[in-house]
């Protein structure tokens, strides 16, 4: 792992095992085939059971509910090795994890946790998180997909949009407005596959993280049980807080794709040469692969810290914000770097340049845009809110 100021010297030896465990699956399992997915649109159904017989899939679960019980740090090193292979498999992982499992388990009652967590920890089921919405965006909260109350039941009606998973998902955490007392409350439900009224049309075209399934979430008259709503959520600010986790994964994540792109670079560019020499020699090359290594150090530095945050309790959903939107941008002008760098050839999948860039682009995207994290963490410095 290209680690220049050392920054993970100072694991634990059960986060170093974790991440050699997930290097080595990365590089065997999953680098020789991705650029493969990518070309064809999909991702194979047993990669993710693979992904959860190692214990990647929810791993700061508790192990009483299927989950490995790791550390935070841990986790986020298992997302940078799954990103170095791509966003989108780093992607499908962590929706599994911090978008489906922890708010069954943040939100849910003890017997849905014990019921779905084992099996989502494990791969056996798939889930996906339906919150976003075709005119909703940054703006979550002016969701139009409801729930209704009726006799032993809740009645859906609604639609999600640029859901990782939903296609191939067993569950579905969906948010929906739901009318209490006189007023509208969001709150989320399980729905199963073989709801009536549920179907999951699969997003086709797309031209970044084609290493995904990605589709929308069609309610139509769609009835669930009442069990099936997560009794703890309340508001806005469960759906919020899933977020916070799945950043925090983004976080380490995009820096794993950074040093992808790096270290190709730094190969390539010492073997190709132009007027005699090869082209790192040159002083304006290398200074883009400095500016590379250097926003890689510092992202890594501010990974390992938001870890160690986490794990203590004191990480806050600022924090988080900042190290997303500092990381995923400087991935993505360093994959634009890289690409420049590799001239003609960096157009082509037979490298992963292109592949890494235009994946970046909807990393850097979706969470949370860059500006509006902007907004976030400017929110908390100055106590001043420039959303409103």
């Amino acid at each position: 792992m290209f680690d220049y100021f050392k920054a993970l010297d100072s694991l634990s030896e059960t986060e170093k095992d974790i991440h050699a465990l997930a290097r080595e699956f990365v590089d065997k399992e999953i680098i020789p085939s991705v650029g493969g997915w990518w070309d064809e649109g999909t991702l194979p159904r047993e990669l993710i059971s693979r992904m959860g017989e190692l214990g990647f899939l929810g791993p700061t679960t508790p192990e009483e509910y299927g989950g490995a019980g790791i550390s935070s740090t841990a986790y986020g090193l298992i997302c940078y090795e799954l990103e170095r292979a791509d966003s989108g498999v780093r992607s499908s992982a962590s929706v599994q994890g911090s978008l489906v499992m922890y708010p069954i388990y943040a939100y849910g009652s003890e017997e849905q946790k014990k019921r779905y967590l084992p099996e989502l920890a494990s791969g056996r089921m798939i889930g996906c998180f339906g919150l976003t919405e075709a005119d909703g965006g940054s703006d979550p909260g002016a969701m139009r997909t409801r729930a209704v109350k009726d006799g032993n039941g809740y009645v859906l009606n609604g639609s999600k949009m640029w859901i990782t998973n939903s296609p191939i998902a067993d569950i579905a955490v969906v948010w929906a407005k739901l009318e209490e007392n006189g007023k509208d409350i969001i709150r989320g439900f399980i729905v199963p596959r073989d709801a009536k009224g549920f179907s999951t049309p699969k997003i086709k075209n797309k031209q970044s993280l084609r290493a995904s399934i990605t589709g929308e979430i069609v309610l139509e008259d769609c009835r669930i049980p009442l069990e099936n709503v997560l009794p703890n959520s309340g508001g806005l600010k469960s759906p919020l807080g899933c977020l916070t986790q799945a950043r925090y994964g983004i976080a380490w994540g995009a820096l794993g794709a950074l040093e992808a792109v790096y270290t190709e670079t730094l190969e390539y560019t010492k073997t190709r040469t132009t007027f005699g020499k090869p082209i790192a020699g040159r002083q304006l090359v290398q200074d883009k692969l400095t500016w590379m290594a250097t926003q890689h150090t510092l992202g890594l530095l501010m990974a390992k810290r938001l870890g160690e945050h986490k794990d203590g309790g004191t990480m806050n959903y600022a924090q988080v914000s900042m190290a997303k939107r500092n990381n995923v941008r400087v991935a993505l002008q360093g994959a634009r770097l890289a690409r420049e760098l590799h001239g003609g050839n960096g157009i082509t999948t037979e490298y992963p340049i292109i592949r890494h860039m235009l994946n970046l682009e909807t990393v850097d995207t979706y969470e949370g845009t860059h500006d509006i994290h902007t907004l976030i963490v400017g929110r908390d410095l100055t106590g001043l809110n420039a959303l409103e």
